[in-house]
């Protein structure tokens, strides 16, 4: 059975590049019409901008609140920021070079690109005084003409209304992406993976970012100990109360190095199976809105940091998984979903319940010397 938002969500990504009969049918989402089981990131991309569009990594030299002691030490449980992304596995460079190392390798690889989105990475990428960050931002999006947007990932306790009225600025002429490592909605969870933030934290900071002209994501993490299937399904009905324009999925993984790794070898703690896992992903995704772009299905570690699980180095295969499941299922993205009953675009504008110890290290200190700028 299709929901309410099936039968009736205009189609707000047609364009003429597409089939005739496909942009006709405004009954339907594109993604709906084009007959997928749901609303994937790269296509979306294309419809909006009429080509292939790749995202660059890039690893501007931040940390994170929850390392250099504004709210806690260790940083994540989980985290070795050189299993996430190949910037941190080499010397660091300045941003501009690394975004023309990466947009050569990528040209190599693919001859169809049409742009490219510059993806501040690893760390907290909005943790750090707000006049340098107007400086990096502006240096990425025009270090080259082919660079269509900006990507910022970020946690949802670093983001005051300075940072989000720059990135407001910036959606103008721009596609602007606020990433958050939401993670769980469940705050023994966030306490595990040492976060030092509730998901009130979450909550105030999507209350304040929506409608401002760009995107937020939301990072999720399945398979975390201790979450049972419902408790996983409570974070995907969040996404739809909260209104999240996209989200990006993770399953649980350890690598070498970090105290979820220890435990992993120790026995003390098992990770997701991965037929579960397929489950779970589409059980997720048939519970959030049809029209929320989802930017990925799992993650994975390079081989010498991965411990476990080994399924998740598959995942050109694990996404085909997914995909039959719903085949089997005969289901698609949003099939449950159950809109809440306050829409979240009439949720309140909270006040900016940023800590003061994150605030004070944005809006008040003074310039980085380790970020990597010119």
């Amino acid at each position: 059975m299709k929901s309410p938002s099936e039968q009736s969500s205009p189609d707000r990504s047609a364009t003429p590049a597409l089939d005739s009969a496909i942009v006709l049918d405004h009954s339907r989402l594109a993604w709906q019409a084009e007959g997928a089981r749901f609303n994937a990131f790269g296509k979306s991309l294309r419809r909006r901008h009429g080509g292939r569009i790749q995202r660059v990594s890039i690893d501007a030299g931040f940390t994170c609140p929850n390392v250099d002691g504004a709210v806690t030490t260790g940083g994540c449980n989980f985290c070795d920021n050189r299993s996430f992304s190949p910037s941190r596995r080499v010397r660091l460079q300045r941003v501009a070079d690394q975004l023309s190392e990466q947009i050569g390798r990528v040209q190599k690889r693919y001859n169809d690109v049409r742009g490219y989105i510059a993806y501040f990475q690893p760390a907290t990428n909005t943790y750090a005084p707000i006049e340098q960050l107007r400086e990096i931002f502006d240096l990425a999006l025009h270090s080259d003409d082919r660079i269509v947007g900006l990507a910022v990932g970020t946690r949802p306790d670093c983001v005051p209304d300075s940072v989000l009225d720059l990135l407001q600025e910036l959606a103008v002429d721009h596609d602007v992406s606020l990433e958050f490592g939401m993670q769980t909605v469940h705050d023994e969870s966030l306490e595990w993976m040492n976060r030092a933030h509730t998901h009130a934290d979450m909550i105030n900071a999507i209350d304040r970012s929506r409608g401002r002209g760009f995107e937020c994501c939301s990072h999720i993490i399945l398979g975390v100990p201790r979450e049972d299937h419902a408790m996983m399904m409570e974070s995907a009905v969040e996404i739809g109360r909260l209104g999240f324009d996209a989200i990006k999925l993770h399953n649980l993984y350890s690598v070498r190095g970090t105290p979820l790794g220890e435990e992993v070898l120790a026995g003390k703690i098992q990770m997701m199976k991965r037929e579960d896992y397929v489950r779970t992903v589409v059980d997720f995704l048939e519970r959030i809105p049809p029209e929320v772009i989802v930017e990925r299905v799992s993650g994975d570690a390079p081989p010498n940091y991965l411990i476990e699980p080994k399924w998740c180095a598959d995942k050109q295969n694990i996404r085909r998984e997914i995909e039959a499941e719903f085949d089997r299922r005969d289901s698609r993205q949003g099939d449950h979903f159950v809109p809440p009953e306050v829409p979240p675009m009439q949720r309140p504008r909270p006040d900016d319940a940023t800590p003061e110890s994150i605030r004070n290290r944005i809006d008040t200190r003074g310039r980085l010397p380790v970020l990597k700028m010119q």
